[in-house]
């Protein structure tokens, strides 16, 4: 079973991303060492898409470098 996108965004959380607003359903979390912001649609308790998850591993690893 995929996780939820609350799972993505508590996970961008513990890595040190800022939630930085969004419009709708959006939500664009930023972190300093990441040039692009992660952007993940959906409500919170809506399971997340493949592509959504790899976009959070792919922030995730860039800002532990």
């Amino acid at each position: 079973m995929p996780p939820s996108i609350r799972e993505l965004i508590r996970a961008l959380k513990r890595a040190g991303f800022q939630d930085r607003g969004g419009k709708g359903s959006h939500r664009n979390s930023v972190h300093s060492v990441v040039p692009k912001p992660v952007v993940l649609s959906g409500k919170p308790g809506d399971d997340a898409k493949k592509y959504q998850i790899r976009a959070v591993e792919k922030a995730i690893r860039e800002a532990n470098r």
